[in-house]
């Protein structure tokens, strides 16, 4: 692929800067990152879907190149950088893309203005139903490190020195893909971006943050979470270790217009991982909205 010029922005938003990356025209879709992401883990999607979509990539809060607030932040404060961003852009209508942490954000934005989004397309989508799976004895071996990131010394840990650094995130992106190599190329940017001051932390604190609501989820306290109305499509990856692809059972008890279905071959990543195949998901999908 030639060298792809990536269109950096900015949005100074009432209480926080957000850096996002802005290609394409037409239809805006946002790309949302997780953990441990930044908007450079869809450097891969980012020029063909910007063929046929305005594709918006930001930073979350605490995350890449985005401002770190600090303190004790909340999923609201996710949640509401989420309106005051598209707010700020003057999108009325959108699509979204995202996986991992991004779900957490996603959701509660849609109960409370499912008019807003187009579309959602979830990769590997946590969500009320997984319960206390997250938490099975099989399974709690996978999740030391949502533990970990709330203790006040992690950070200073991971980030004390650019080895290190690199160490911890290749572990994940190895553990987590179905190819262990498959961040290979780009472990260098990876340490490069959290070595920056203040990134470790606050992706970290995205963990003190969800800690109450994945709680509230693991206890099955979920009656109060209605069906998300709004057009969603998710396809998961077939070999996610750490959200597993047989949780999608339940998902039509909390969407009521959905479509799931698997990605062979990849893990936790699809849109890095087979971003080919990704991309196309992503098109099909918000072209049939259009139409």
């Amino acid at each position: 692929m030639a060298e792809f010029e990536w269109n950096h922005q900015y949005a100074d938003l009432p209480d926080l800067r957000v850096h996002y990356v802005r290609h394409g025209a037409g239809m805006p879709v946002i790309l949302q990152h997780g953990w441990p992401e930044f908007w450079y883990v869809f450097h891969k999607n980012i020029p063909e879907l910007s063929q046929h979509f305005d594709i918006i990539v930001p930073d979350l809060r605490g995350f890449g190149d985005t401002d770190k607030p600090g303190g004790n932040p909340s999923m609201e404060d996710y949640v509401a950088d989420l309106k005051a961003f598209v707010g700020h852009l003057g999108l009325e209508r959108f699509g979204i893309v995202t996986h991992d942490v991004g779900p957490w954000i996603v959701q509660p934005f849609a109960r409370q203005n499912p008019d807003r989004f187009l579309g959602i397309f979830f990769f590997d989508c946590p969500y009320p139903g997984v319960g206390d799976r997250f938490y099975a004895p099989d399974h709690v071996k996978e999740v030391w490190y949502q533990t970990f990131h709330q203790m006040p010394f992690a950070a200073d840990l991971v980030g004390s020195s650019w080895d290190n650094c690199r160490a911890y995130f290749a572990y994940f992106l190895a553990h987590w893909t179905h190819d262990p190599h498959a961040f290979d190329s780009d472990l260098d940017a990876w340490a490069d971006n959290y070595m920056k001051p203040g990134n470790l932390q606050g992706g970290f604190d995205w963990y003190v943050a969800a800690q109450e609501m994945r709680m509230r989820f693991v206890r099955g306290e979920v009656s109060d979470f209605s069906p998300i109305t709004v057009p969603t499509c998710v396809r998961w990856g077939e070999h996610d270790q750490i959200i597993k692809a047989e949780w999608r059972d339940r998902m039509g008890e909390f969407f009521m217009n959905i479509d799931v279905g698997l990605l062979e071959g990849v893990g936790h990543f699809p849109h890095y991982e087979a971003p080919d195949r990704a991309n196309a998901e992503i098109i099909k999908f918000f072209s049939s909205l259009a139409g």
